[in-house]
């Protein structure tokens, strides 16, 4: 691995199969967020050979210590033991039968055990799915058809109807999302709302009294909400007859194997988990309180592939693992470990930037314009892959982080990707340093 600042990482093999998937991938894979432009193109890996704790190997030999996780699913480090070997165990038995297996009652007594709002269960594959689901569910035992959300949530005709008419998913995703392909008579039936303010989102009910069936949000992000905040909106939800519903499907699992509501104490009707829940095999659950889901048993919801028995094994083997080892206290450790490394490497540097947010779940933060921010964005990706490490502002622990070398490498890679940053920032030189692409604008929350 190449670390000298005037050097890159070897990417021709990469680079080769990148052209080859141009032709024939639109966009070149499936999840917007592992799109090469996503990253620093000719500096960040591209096609991995195989993956192992908290590290890749790519398809030209080179190994990186990755900070996404997968962009979240992977919780318990790459190809981990204990999840892969149930999973081993499975398929000798049979992936998917013409009947169900016990297991996926005994997950289901386990999502009961340990989520506050979870009385009855029903499974999915991915986070999206999940989240229409939910949606259906919650429309379905109301009667009503609009919904207000406060997030990202997926990649379903009911969300990104918010953009029919008018953007309004600027800020929970990204602007210039054109609804190519949503039915227009969708218009208006899902509506945005400000995440952290009760005013705006007691306005829109009043506005659609009667109308909205559900409350869709992201409890959080990398910060924990604010002391009242999702007490007011569960007093919101209650008052007008709303179903409330919290999308876990990227913040569960770290911070509390009860999810945030569990941390917070507010208990929604319905809450969607997915990614972390199994440790990078697809599988999504719907919990919520009975008088919710027992209805759902007289709904059309229903996929062969959600009664497979590897996505469960996967998923009780993931929770049970995680239980053992007191995940949360780990992430919790590891996260103020990081942070202090991060900040450290950041005064050392003389550069702008922090680690902010919940210790078990944070984000690296720049001071900086608006203007500068995705030219530092940029940098920063470019010169950490430049290093062997795979870590941008946002960030998903795994358990296998907690390795002294990979954090002393990330420490060494961060400390020279400051410096890079503070010397274009002193002499008003970013595009100078930024040999790569622009880093195309991520998901922008407003949820934090």
């Amino acid at each position: 691995m190449m670390t000298d600042a005037t050097t890159r990482v070897d990417l021709t093999r990469s680079l080769e199969i990148y052209e080859r998937a141009r032709k024939l991938i639109p966009g070149t894979t499936q999840l917007i967020s592992r799109r090469p432009t996503r990253a620093a193109l000719g500096f960040s890996p591209i096609y991995a050979q195989s993956a192992s704790g908290c590290r890749i190997t790519d398809v030209d030999g080179n190994e990186f210590i990755d900070w996404y996780s997968a962009v979240g699913p992977i919780i318990l480090g790459y190809a981990n033991e204990v999840v892969d070997e149930a999973v081993k165990a499975q398929i000798d038995r049979g992936s998917v039968y013409s009947i169900v297996h016990e297991s996926s009652v005994e997950l289901a007594e386990l999502l009961v055990r340990i989520v506050p709002s979870a009385e009855m269960v029903r499974y999915a594959k991915g986070g999206g799915e999940a989240c229409t689901m939910a949606v259906r569910i919650a429309r379905g035992v109301t009667g009503r058809d609009k919904v207000l959300f406060s997030g990202y949530h997926g990649w379903h005709d009911w969300y990104l109807a918010a953009n029919l008419g008018a953007e309004r998913l600027a800020g929970h995703l990204f602007n210039g999302i054109d609804p190519v392909g949503v039915p227009r008579a969708l218009e208006g039936t899902a509506v945005p709302f400000e995440y952290g303010d009760l005013q705006h989102l007691e306005d829109l009910l009043q506005a659609n009294d009667g109308d909205v069936a559900a409350i869709i949000m992201e409890p959080m992000r990398t910060e924990l909400p604010a002391a009242g905040y999702l007490e007011g909106v569960r007093a919101l939800a209650d008052r007008h007859g709303v179903v409330l519903i919290f999308d876990e499907v990227s913040c569960g699992w770290r911070i509390s194997l009860g999810g945030v509501q569990e941390v917070v104490g507010v208990t929604p009707d319905l809450t969607v988990f997915a990614k972390a829940i199994s440790n990078g095999y697809p599988m999504a659950a719907v919990v919520g309180r009975r008088h919710v889901m027992e209805p759902v048993a007289n709904m059309f919801i229903s996929s062969a592939y959600w009664d497979d028995n590897i996505g469960i094994a996967a998923a009780l083997a993931t929770i049970k693992e995680l239980e053992r080892i007191d995940a949360p206290a780990l992430f919790g450790r590891l996260g103020a470990t990081f942070r202090e490394r991060v900040d450290g490497a950041a005064q050392a540097a003389g550069c702008p930037a922090q680690c902010v947010g919940a210790a078990a779940h944070p984000r690296i933060q720049f001071d900086v314009t608006a203007e500068q921010a995705p030219k530092v964005a940029t940098l920063f990706v470019q010169e950490n892959a430049r290093h062997g490490v795979i870590l941008a502002g946002g960030l998903f622990f795994n358990t296998a982080h907690d390795d002294v070398e990979a954090l002393d490498r990330t420490e060494a890679a961060v400390r020279a990707s400051f410096a890079v940053i503070a010397d274009g920032l002193q002499r008003d030189c970013l595009d100078d340093l930024i040999e790569c692409e622009m880093v195309e604008e991520s998901f922008r929350r407003l949820v934090t």
